[in-house]
């Protein structure tokens, strides 16, 4: 059975929504530090916790810390997994997942076994999974380099990239052609990747200064 069609809801209050930017609330995240630097970029934002608030998103922000199986069982019973289905793969919404935002993205993950959201075609591994120097600590904390692969309007005016990253796992796409971004650590992996309107980063921008207010800017502007 594809995505449900939500067509139905509501559509006068799309007409009159104004939002450029809609955080998931599904219970994770960062929202707070997302919505003060849209606020000092003056770009509207909005918080959806339930289908109809989400029914009416410009750009949509998915964001997520912890592990991959607890975002996803809280994804699941918010109750929004089926709107963000049919937003971001029928009506093509750009999409930018932040973190486990962007790795339930991925169809599944070597740190849980409940299945990603599908989205692109990856696996999240451990970085173990390569069998790295002992000198290579876990968790992947602080800044790092990232590296783009290619011209994207996603980084945009930013001038030697530095995030600030925390996490164990990595995303492995299936395509390397959906690897927006590089950055290394032990392994050189994907802290960035694209395809069509979604987007997904392993990095905090909400947590990176001027780099990922810029990055957070340009998203809203695609």
């Amino acid at each position: 059975m594809g995505p449900v069609s939500y067509s139905w809801y509501n559509s006068r209050r799309c007409i009159l929504s104004r939002a450029n930017v809609t955080l998931v609330d599904y219970g994770i995240g960062n929202l707070q530090a997302f919505c003060n630097i849209y606020s000092r970029l003056n770009v509207s934002i909005d918080i959806a916790s339930t289908p109809e608030e989400l029914s009416c998103a410009k750009r949509i922000i998915l964001p997520g810390v912890g592990a991959f199986d607890w975002a996803m069982t809280r994804l699941i019973d918010s109750g929004l997994r089926e709107m963000l289905d049919d937003l971001v793969l029928t009506q093509h919404v750009p999409v930018l997942g932040v973190c486990v935002g962007m790795q339930i993205m991925a169809k599944n993950s070597e740190e849980g076994v409940i299945p990603g959201l599908g989205w692109l075609d990856a696996k999240v591994k451990h970085f173990n999974h390569n069998n790295l120097s002992p000198d290579i600590h876990f968790p992947h904390m602080g800044w790092n380099d990232v590296e783009p692969a290619f011209q994207n309007e996603l980084f945009a005016n930013i001038i030697d990239p530095r995030f600030y990253f925390l996490h164990s796992y990595y995303f492995s796409p299936a395509n390397l052609m959906q690897t927006l971004a590089t950055t290394e650590y032990g392994i050189q992996f994907t802290s960035a990747a694209v395809s069509g309107n979604i987007y997904g980063v392993q990095f905090h921008p909400e947590k990176s200064h001027s780099w990922g207010i810029q990055l957070l800017r340009n998203f809203s502007e695609i």
